[in-house]
């Protein structure tokens, strides 16, 4: 598939995610995420805010979804989200549930490994039940007590392993993220911190600043491509 372009909005309030959005869009990112965070503190608002300002972009809501999977999933795309996010280390019911949901209302399923402790074997997992993207994701607290752990563990085994498109999450730098097509990672994500200041959920003070560096991120992502 062609390279993706995301937008992690790890906030806390619909106003700053909405203000991040903006410019983000502006700067030619492809997908919008509402982040735990912002569903954490804002619910399924966020998401409907998210539609109404933006109808023509897709829309992740990053759940993580552990159990009720079907009414999360329906409560979600009900409020305008193309994609919901299901852990590969809840119930197969659970996984399955999100699926059928998702196919009910015309969404997508992205399957979130994380934490797994056979990774390979999750993806797998979550593959044979119906998801329609695998995320090698490498928590945040994870990389706070070790920094040494980053996707890069498990990307080349799990895009090997699987035939749906893969996602590196979770620390990478802005030329890190930039290279993960080529590593066969087509769904680019940028989020908390490179966009966040000081690893704080609420957004870059600098708004020029910010939309250069999305800017940046999105064509060389887009050229890699060509390359």
């Amino acid at each position: 598939m062609e390279p993706i372009v995301q937008i992690s909005l790890d906030l806390t309030n619909i106003e700053e995610a909405l203000e991040m959005a903006e410019i983000a869009v502006e700067a030619g990112i492809d997908w919008i995420e509402a982040g735990t965070p912002l569903l954490l503190g804002e619910g399924l608002h966020a998401v409907v805010a998210l539609r109404k300002a933006f109808p023509n972009h897709p829309i992740i809501a990053d759940l993580k979804t552990m159990d009720g999977g079907y009414l999360e999933a329906e409560m979600m795309a009900k409020a305008g989200a193309t994609h919901v996010v299901v852990m590969g280390v809840a119930h197969p019911a659970t996984i399955r549930a999100v699926v059928r949901a998702a196919r009910d209302y015309g969404i997508k399923v992205m399957g979130d490994i994380m934490a797994a402790p056979d990774p390979v074997a999750c993806a797998k997992h979550l593959e044979q039940n119906g998801v329609d993207y695998i995320l090698v994701h490498t928590s945040f607290d994870e990389r706070g007590e070790d920094p040494a752990r980053s996707p890069y563990d498990h990307l080349a085994a799990v895009v090997s392993a699987v035939n749906i498109p893969v996602q590196a999450v979770g620390g990478l730098s802005i030329d890190q993220a930039a290279e993960m097509p080529k590593l066969g990672a087509p769904l680019v994500v940028v989020g908390a911190p490179l966009v966040i200041d000081h690893k704080e959920f609420r957004p870059s003070t600098d708004r020029g600043e910010l939309k250069q560096v999305l800017e940046t991120l999105v064509a060389r992502v887009k050229n890699s491509a060509n390359i």
